[in-house]
C-alpha cells in the first residue's frame, strides 16, 4: 500500500474554525469553538484521507528569518482575539490523545515546516496532502501533492493540483510565487507592486513567465504608466517574491515515520471531550465506558428482608440509587446502608413499606452521610419520606473543595480523594443500549460499594474543608440550600396547558402567514427548513451576494441571514420564522412533553454542584432560559400560572447585583458612590468614559457603557467588547482603557486579583468559595491571559450566586417563622419567583426586599425590584 501522508497547517485551521463558529463554552467558561471546528476537520481529514501519516505544524512565534529581509512582515495584523488564544493548548491536547504528530520550529513558519517535509515526502515516494486556509500552499502543488485550502467555514475545501492551478489562473504552481511577488498580500503585509492586482500578475506571468523575466523586459510591457511602476518598485517585487517563498530547506529534525498514524487513545478522547463538553461527539465515539481493569477488594454485605432498628447507629453512610439523571420520574433501585452495624442492602419494596425505616429517615438526630442530599430527598418525598438529620453530602463537599474538577458518580469522587473500592456507573450498568440493571447480588454490592466510599471519605473531606476554611459554606450555605432546592423541585410550578397549547396553535398561524409571505417574496413555494433549497433560493434566484459557502451549498446560517437583512425583505421574514419555529419545537412543545399529567406542573431539575462559580443551573427542563427578547417568547411566560386559586406569582430580583459586588471588593469611590446615590450606573459611566454631563449622554454613550461595564464583570477582551458594541478591536480596547482610567479602583483590583491568585493559586468569593487557577503561572502567555480573565471575574460572579443562596435560605426561615403560606418556587440566577396567597401580598412586599437587601452587607446598598401579577409574564 503506498503510504500517505496529511500534513496540516494547525494555526491557519484554528483560525478559521474560531471565526467560523460562534464563540462556544463548556460548563467551566473555556471557549471551545475553535478547539470543535480543529476536531470536526481533524476527524473529517481521517475519516476521508486514511494517511498512514499525519503531522501537524504550528508557527512557533511571531519572528522568523523573513523579518531579517523586511522587518514590517506581517505588520499590521491584528493581536489573536484572547478568546482563541486561550484555546490552542486544547488544541494541542486534542492532536496528543489522538495520536498525531505536531511540530514547531523556532525562526520558521508552520509553511516552511510543511513544505520542507512535502518534499522530503515526494523524494520518497509518498502520496501528499497539504491541508491549509493560507492560499501561499498551492505553490507546493505537484504530481505527488494536493493542497486542500478551506473557503468559507471549515468544510467547504477547494483541491488544488497543478491541472486546477492551470485551469484557475493559466499558471504553474511554482508561478504562484512570481504572483505573489508582484500583486504583494495584505494579509502577510508583503507590499508588491502598487497598482498590480491580480488580473494585472496573471496576464504579465503569462506572457513573461517569471518575475525576473519580466523584470530584466519591462520595456516590452504595454502601458507607460505600469512600466514606469514596475521600474520604480523592481527592488520591492524581488523581496516580496523572496518573501512568499515557502523553503523547503528548514532544519525539521524528524523522520517521516514518525508521523506514522494507526489508531488514538480511546480513554484520553474521552476524558477530553468529557471536559470540553463535546457530547455529540462522545456519542459518535460510541461506547466511551473506559475499562476499569483494577480488581475490586471483596466486600461482605446483608440483604436485608425486614427493616429492623437494630441495623442503624448513631452515625449512617446512606445510599440511595437512581438509575436515571431524572430522579422526578425513576424509580429507587435500591439503597446501601454502612455504619458500625455492618454494611446493608435494602431493596427498595423492603425500605418503603416499612414504617422502621420511614421513622429512621425523618429523625433529625440520626445522622446521615449521603450523596446528593437533594436527589436523595426528592426521591424519597414520592414515598411520603422526608430525609432528616443529613450531615454530610459528598457531592457538595468535594464540589466546594474543587468545583473544576467533573462530576460523573460516587466513583469519579471517591477515586480522586483515594478511595478505589467502587466501580463507575458506566462500567457497571454499561451505556445506551447495553445498559442495564443485573441481577440483585451484583446491584446490592455495587450499591454498598458506594455507601463504603461515603463511610470512609467523611471526616477526610470535612478536615479539607475546615483547612480551607470552608465549613461554613459547606455546612451554613449548600447543605441547607440543598434541602430548598429539593422542596421546589418537588413543589414545581404549574402549567395552563390550554393557554400553552393556545400559544403553540397561534405561532403555527404567524407561521403558516410568515410562510405564505416568505413564498410570495421567492416567487415559488420551497422547503424553507432546507438549507439547500433556501440557498438556492436567495443566492441563485434572488441574486443576493454570497457570504459563506459550504461543501453542500450555499450557507444559510443565522449570522450569515443577520449581514444580508438590509439586501432584502425576505430575510427578516426567514429570521422570524425561524425563531417563531425554535419557539415552538423547544418551548412550546418542549414544556408540554415534560409536564407531569396528573399534576400539570414541570419539575426542573437545579444543578448545584456544575458550575465553577457556584450559580446553580436548571435542567429538564431548563427554567432558567425561557426566551425574553423575542415577544412571543415571553408570552410563553403566561402559561406559568399559581397551583391555587386566588394566588398570584411574585418575582423579586436584585438591581445590578453583580456591579455591587464590584464596587463593594475593589472599593472604588466613584462606583460606591453611584451606587449609594441610587444613580443609572452606565448613563454615570458613559458620563465619566466620554467627559460628558448627563445631559450630553446619548443612548449610543448609554449602551457602550452598559457593555462594558457587564463586559468587565465577565473579563471581556478587547475581541469580546467589540463583538458585543459593533466596533473595532482597536476603538473597543480605547474604551477598557478610558474605563479603567475612569474607576482606578477596579483597575487596582483586576491587578490586585491576578497577582494575590498567582501566589494561593486560587481566587475566592467572599463566602470562601475557591476557584483554582493552576493556569495562571503558565509560561504560555495565551493561556495565563485566560487565567488572568478568569481570576477577575470569578469573586464577582461567585459573590452574587452566594449572596442568592444566602437570600433562599434566609427567606426560607422567615416564610416559616411568620407562619406565611408563600411558597418559593424557582431562582433563576438574580431572581427569585414565588407563588403567594393574595392576602399575604402586603407581608411578602414588606420581607422579600427586607431579606434579600440584608442577605450579606456591602459597602454599597443592595436593591431588590419586585412584581407581581396572576402569571409570571405579569410578574416581570
Amino acid at each position: 500500500m503506498k503510504k500517505k501522508l496529511v500534513l496540516i497547517d494547525g494555526n491557519s485551521i484554528a483560525y478559521r474554525a474560531f471565526f467560523a463558529l460562534p464563540l462556544l463554552n463548556n460548563d467551566k467558561g473555556i471557549h471551545t469553538n475553535a478547539v470543535y471546528g480543529f476536531t470536526m476537520m481533524l476527524l473529517k481529514i481521517l475519516e476521508d484521507e486514511k494517511p498512514t501519516h499525519i503531522m501537524v505544524a504550528f508557527d512557533a512565534g511571531k519572528t522568523t528569518f523573513r523579518h531579517k529581509t523586511f522587518s514590517e512582515y506581517k505588520g499590521g495584523r491584528q493581536k489573536t482575539p484572547p478568546e482563541l488564544s486561550e484555546q490552542f493548548p486544547f488544541i494541542r491536547e486534542l492532536l496528543d490523545s489522538y495520536g498525531i504528530s505536531r511540530y514547531e520550529l523556532e525562526n520558521y513558519e508552520a509553511d516552511d515546516i510543511i513544505g520542507t517535509l512535502s518534499l522530503k515526502a515526494e523524494e520518497d515516494g509518498y502520496e501528499v496532502k497539504v491541508i491549509s486556509g493560507d492560499k501561499d500552499l498551492t505553490q507546493l502543488s505537484s504530481n505527488s501533492t494536493t493542497v486542500s485550502i478551506t473557503r468559507k467555514g471549515i468544510t467547504d475545501i477547494e483541491e488544488y493540483t497543478p491541472e486546477h492551478i492551470k485551469e484557475k489562473y493559466g499558471l504553474t504552481p511554482e508561478q504562484i510565487i512570481d504572483m505573489k511577488g508582484l500583486m504583494g498580500d495584505a494579509s502577510d503585509n508583503i507590499p508588491g507592486v502598487p497598482g498590480v492586482g491580480e488580473k494585472t500578475a496573471i496576464k504579465l506571468l503569462k506572457e513573461f513567465g517569471t518575475l525576473e523575466e519580466l523584470l530584466e523586459s519591462i520595456e516590452k510591457v504595454s502601458g507607460k504608466k505600469l512600466q514606469e511602476k514596475l521600474e520604480e518598485f523592481k527592488d520591492q517585487a524581488l523581496m516580496s517574491k523572496e518573501l512568499a517563498t515557502i523553503t523547503r530547506e528548514a532544519p525539521v529534525n524528524v523522520e517521516l515515520s514518525e508521523f506514522e498514524y494507526e489508531s488514538y487513545e480511546k480513554e484520553k478522547v474521552v476524558r477530553l471531550f468529557k471536559e470540553l463538553g463535546f457530547n455529540s461527539l462522545l456519542e459518535k465515539l460510541g461506547d466511551t465506558a473506559i475499562d476499569e481493569s483494577a480488581d475490586l477488594e471483596e466486600i461482605e454485605y446483608t440483604i436485608i428482608d425486614e427493616v429492623r432498628s437494630d441495623i442503624f447507629a448513631d452515625q449512617n453512610a446512606f445510599y440511595l440509587e437512581v438509575l436515571e439523571d431524572n430522579y422526578h420520574y425513576a424509580p429507587i433501585i435500591g439503597l446501601g446502608l454502612v455504619n458500625d452495624q455492618g454494611n446493608f442492602f435494602i431493596p427498595t419494596d423492603k425500605a418503603m413499606q416499612s414504617e422502621v425505616f420511614k421513622n429512621w429517615a425523618e429523625d433529625e438526630t440520626k445522622k446521615k452521610m449521603v450523596y446528593d442530599a437533594k436527589r436523595t430527598e426528592v426521591s424519597l418525598r414520592h414515598h411520603d419520606i422526608h430525609l432528616r438529620g443529613v450531615e454530610f453530602d459528598l457531592l457538595l463537599a468535594s464540589y466546594i473543595i474543587n468545583p473544576a474538577e467533573s462530576v460523573e458518580d460516587v466513583a469519579t469522587i471517591a477515586k480522586r480523594h483515594g478511595f478505589s473500592n467502587v466501580q463507575s456507573d458506566e462500567a457497571f450498568y454499561g451505556k445506551g443500549a447495553k445498559r442495564h440493571v443485573p441481577e440483585q447480588q451484583l446491584l446490592g454490592e455495587h450499591i454498598v460499594r458506594k455507601a463504603t466510599a461515603l463511610y470512609e471519605l467523611k471526616d477526610k473531606l470535612d478536615r479539607e474543608l475546615k483547612d480551607n476554611q470552608q465549613y461554613a459554606l459547606f455546612h451554613e450555605l449548600e447543605m441547607p440550600l440543598s434541602l430548598i432546592l429539593a422542596d421546589m423541585e418537588s413543589t414545581g410550578i404549574k402549567m395552563d396547558l390550554g393557554r400553552l397549547r393556545n400559544m403553540g396553535e397561534d405561532i403555527n398561524r404567524q407561521l403558516m402567514e410568515i410562510e405564505s409571505r416568505i413564498y410570495e417574496l421567492a416567487g415559488e413555494a420551497f422547503n424553507i427548513n432546507s438549507p439547500k433549497q433556501l440557498g438556492v433560493i436567495l443566492f441563485e434566484k434572488l441574486k443576493l451576494p454570497v457570504m459563506k459557502k459550504t461543501k453542500t451549498g450555499y450557507s444559510t446560517s443565522a449570522d450569515v441571514l443577520e449581514k444580508l437583512e438590509e439586501d432584502h425583505e425576505i430575510i427578516r421574514e426567514i429570521l422570524h420564522y425561524r425563531q417563531l419555529g425554535k419557539l415552538q419545537s423547544t418551548y412550546i412543545e418542549g414544556l408540554l412533553k415534560v409536564v407531569n399529567p396528573e399534576t400539570e406542573k414541570v419539575h426542573t431539575r437545579f444543578n448545584q454542584a456544575l458550575t465553577q462559580t457556584g450559580r446553580l443551573s436548571s435542567t429538564d427542563p431548563n427554567l432558567q432560559n425561557i426566551p425574553i427578547r423575542l415577544e412571543e417568547g415571553r408570552k410563553i411566560r403566561q402559561a406559568f400560572v399559581p397551583s391555587e386559586k386566588d394566588w398570584v406569582i411574585f418575582a423579586a430580583d436584585y438591581s445590578q447585583i453583580e456591579l455591587r459586588v464590584l464596587a463593594h471588593i475593589a472599593g472604588d469611590e466613584k462606583l460606591i458612590d453611584a451606587f449609594k446615590k441610587d444613580l443609572d450606573i452606565h448613563t454615570r459611566t458613559a458620563m465619566d468614559v466620554f467627559g460628558v454631563s448627563a445631559e450630553d449622554v446619548t443612548s449610543n454613550m448609554r449602551r457602550h457603557a452598559k457593555a462594558v461595564n457587564f463586559g468587565i464583570v465577565y473579563g471581556i477582551s478587547d475581541y469580546g467588547l467589540s463583538q458585543s458594541i459593533g466596533t473595532t478591536r482597536k476603538e473597543a480596547g480605547k474604551f477598557i482603557e478610558r474605563y479603567l482610567e475612569s474607576y482606578p479602583g477596579v483597575k487596582v483590583y483586576m491587578e490586585d486579583i491576578v497577582q494575590d491568585a498567582k501566589q494561593k493559586g486560587y481566587v475566592s468569593t467572599l463566602l470562601q468559595r475557591r476557584r483554582y487557577i493552576p493556569e495562571i503561572t503558565a509560561r504560555n502567555f495565551n493561556v495565563r491571559s485566560f487565567a488572568e480573565r478568569t481570576a477577575m471575574n470569578t469573586p464577582i460572579q461567585g459573590s452574587a450566586a452566594d449572596i442568592i443562596k444566602k437570600a433562599m435560605i434566609d427567606m426560607a426561615d422567615r416564610l416559616v417563622k411568620e407562619g406565611l403560606k408563600t411558597r418559593l418556587l424557582l431562582q433563576v440566577h438574580d431572581e427569585l419567583i414565588f407563588e403567594a396567597p393574595k392576602d399575604e401580598l402586603d407581608k411578602l412586599k414588606e420581607i422579600v426586599p427586607d431579606v434579600m437587601e440584608h442577605a450579606v452587607e456591602l459597602k454599597v446598598p443592595l436593591k431588590v425590584d419586585f412584581s407581581y401579577g396572576p402569571t409570571w409574564f405579569d410578574a416581570k
